[in-house]
């Protein structure tokens, strides 16, 4: 994006919780006095006054070198790496309230929680989720502004709160992007082909099966910590409108405050949808979705003796049943993404972690069910889990439960060396 976008985020992007800090201290507008007259609604919203990308030359193919975080795939054509090149723009861009920023969000940019160890990366930011649990059954609280608490604003008037009638309150850590084109070019047969007809070790999984709002086709989820996202466009799209308050063609309508519209018509001065089109009828979402497709996977590590013991270990666990080392690509456009092979340690499954679960249901996820977590670039990612509770791979094996019980039980049955060894190898994927 151009300079309207970038200009104030050439320090913030350095590090993200410096950039996050930097906004959060930032003074806010005032709410009106208590007694005053609420402000009249919006009788005409402004357009949204979005930065066009900025024009680049054609970029060059990238010199061979070993991979890193945040580096293409390798063999994109010209175009592809161009397309990535542009949405990367888009992803480090920073948001304004006259771009249609909020009125209320949780970033003001998607490098700031998507930052480490490169762009497209994780972070230690949390997003809170809320709801209420009645009998057993999950209801999101979607009138009152759930189940995704929003907790920032452009004006203190429209601070979202969890409200009283939340019983179930979950943390979400941040997750990192690497690879992501490759993982949305595994068909779904692929996926199915690791469903258990009968438990292993207590392992079964089941998909996610969500109505894809980009397709409006039902398809497999794959996305999110309950893969309730099936495509990255919707993925690029839904982020959008939930974390940064930016409506697009696919999610057109604005998130009110604690579900109140009426606070939302007068705060919100921005005509919907916010992510307006190109010439060629494309928007951030569309840029945004290209770059996550074609963001390389995370780079492996030579094995060493040791990491080779722990390989094998990783295997007589048990944690291969739901962890599975590589699935692979089917045909596709792209030379970059057909038929290759995808070393991301998940089955893409859903699975009954017991205690682990985090309280929340979505699409056909229920609360106790959690996608297996895809484990390449392990080494980069702490903190671990859905929440960010475990600052160590060992505490995160440890806190594992439910379909996992068994795997976990084993572990904790190796002697030092021997876990040593395992963790060793996790290091290298």
């Amino acid at each position: 994006m151009n300079a309207f976008r970038t200009s104030i985020f050439i320090t913030l992007a350095v590090a993200c919780p410096f950039g996050a800090q930097v906004f959060a201290q930032a003074p806010k507008k005032q709410p009106p006095p208590r007694n005053a007259p609420a402000a009249p609604p919006m009788q005409r919203k402004q357009p949204s006054q979005r930065p066009q990308p900025p024009q680049r030359p054609q970029t060059p193919p990238p010199n061979a070198r070993t991979p890193q975080f945040g580096d293409p795939l390798p063999g994109l054509t010209r175009r592809e790496l161009q397309e990535f090149n542009d949405g990367k723009d888009d992803f480090e861009g920073v948001e304004t309230e006259a771009s249609g920023l909020g009125p209320i969000f949780n970033g003001f940019s998607c490098v700031i929680c998507h930052s480490a160890p490169a762009v497209g990366g994780g972070s230690v930011f949390n997003v809170t989720r809320f709801g209420r649990t009645t009998n057993g059954v999950f209801n999101p609280l979607s009138s009152l502004g759930g189940s995704l608490l929003q907790e920032r604003e452009i004006n203190s008037a429209v601070h979202e709160v969890v409200p009283p009638e939340a019983n179930v309150v979950a943390q979400r850590n941040t997750t990192p992007l690497f690879g992501l084109g490759l993982i949305e070019a595994i068909p779904d047969a692929e996926i199915l082909r690791h469903v258990k007809p009968r438990p292993v070790d207590g392992v079964l999984g089941k998909v996610s099966q969500v109505q894809d709002v980009a397709t409006g086709r039902k398809m497999i989820g794959r996305f999110g910590w309950k893969a309730q996202i099936a495509t990255l466009l919707t993925f690029s799209a839904e982020a959008y409108v939930n974390e940064m308050g930016i409506t697009n063609r696919l999610f057109p309508v604005e998130n009110a405050p604690n579900g109140n519209a009426q606070l939302l018509s007068q705060y919100d001065t921005v005509a919907d949808p916010e992510d307006t089109l190109d010439a060629q009828g494309r928007g951030d979402i569309d840029r945004l979705a290209e770059f996550m497709q074609w963001l390389g996977a995370p780079p492996r590590l030579p094995l060493t003796p040791n990491a080779i013991a722990g390989r094998g270990l990783f295997q007589s666990t048990g944690c291969a049943n739901c962890h599975v080392p590589v699935m692979r690509t089917g045909q596709h456009r792209s030379a970059s993404l057909r038929n290759k092979e995808v070393w991301l340690y998940s089955d893409l499954l859903l699975h009954d972690m017991g205690a682990l679960g985090d309280g929340i249901a979505q699409g056909t996820a229920d609360v106790r069910d959690m996608k297996t977590a895809p484990l390449w670039g392990l080494r980069e990612s702490a903190p671990y889990l859905h929440d960010g509770r475990a600052a160590t791979v060992d505490e995160a094996i440890k806190a594992h439960d439910g379909e996992a019980k068994v795997a976990k039980d084993r572990y904790l049955k190796l002697n030092q060396r021997q876990m040593d060894q395992l963790l060793e190898f996790l290091g290298t994927i």
